[in-house]
């Protein structure tokens, strides 16, 4: 089996490419990782779940983008410095205030318990904590065999970061994120180029697909380059807004691709 023929697999098998990954929920629509952006991207039929990981000062992983509590909530301090209880206690400021008022920092068991079993989970390493064994063990530890096995991914801008997970766990694929490379080179399952690479290298996703990998660019708004990324044969988009994105893909395939149906989340939340 292939890297590519794996992340094909990746419990989204029964799915059409391009694969909609909802960036930190769909965060253009509700506050960035919060359960309210991750239910909104379910109901709106994203295939994929995009979040953040951070460990807390007791250990704890959250989904959380920044190493410190203050773009993204009322109170000030490092996430690594705070424990889950005290962030807990922090409401989650955004400019969707009105709507959602009450969100609070989940935890990435609440995202598991929230994820339906036809939706797929991609993990981004922020922390660096990470490259150590133990810290990537609590990872794997979290994604239980019999309700993930297949269906996440991690991420990140690090190699270090993706070794320290594979180490402990060598079946769950990887992604690179690059800023700066024009070829689809490394030892990823994934590779997840700033959307200008593929414009500059408009063979990028048949050099990844010849090397066994998976694309998806990183661009978070991509709705007016749907069309060339699925000329040029992207696996999945990334987009903060999976309501529109799907209108998009499904205007530029004729209605050749249609969406997953939208889902409802799991009933344990």
């Amino acid at each position: 089996m292939t890297d590519r023929d794996r992340m094909r697999a990746f419990g989204l098998a029964h799915r059409p490419r391009p694969y909609v990954m909802a960036h930190r929920g769909a965060s253009g629509h509700a506050p960035e990782n919060t359960l309210a952006a991750f239910r909104l991207a379910i109901q709106q039929g994203a295939d994929l779940l995009e979040t953040d990981l951070r460990f807390t000062q007791d250990k704890v992983l959250v989904c959380i983008h920044d190493a410190t509590v203050d773009r993204t909530t009322e109170g000030h301090g490092a996430v690594s410095d705070m424990t889950l209880t005290e962030i807990k206690k922090l409401r989650i400021r955004s400019e969707f205030d009105d709507t959602y008022p009450h969100e609070r920092v989940p935890t990435l068991a609440e995202l598991l318990d929230a994820t339906p079993e036809d939706v797929g989970l991609a993990l981004e390493l922020k922390d660096p904590l990470f490259e150590q064994p133990a810290y990537a063990q609590k990872l794997s530890d979290a994604l239980s065999p019999d309700r993930f096995a297949g269906r996440v991914v991690v991420l990140s801008f690090e190699q270090a970061r993706l070794d320290g997970v594979r180490r402990v766990a060598p079946e769950i694929p990887a992604g690179l994120i690059t800023l700066r490379r024009a070829l689809p080179f490394g030892r990823t399952e994934l590779v997840g180029p700033i959307w200008p690479l593929v414009y500059l290298n408009p063979l990028y996703a048949w050099m990844a697909h010849r090397r066994g990998k998976f694309v998806c660019p990183l661009d978070d708004r991509p709705d007016r380059r749907v069309r060339w990324y699925i000329w040029i044969g992207c696996d999945a988009v990334l987009t903060n807004t999976p309501d529109t994105t799907i209108e998009a893909i499904v205007k530029a395939t004729g209605g050749r691709w249609q969406p997953r149906p939208p889902g409802q989340v799991s009933a344990s939340t």
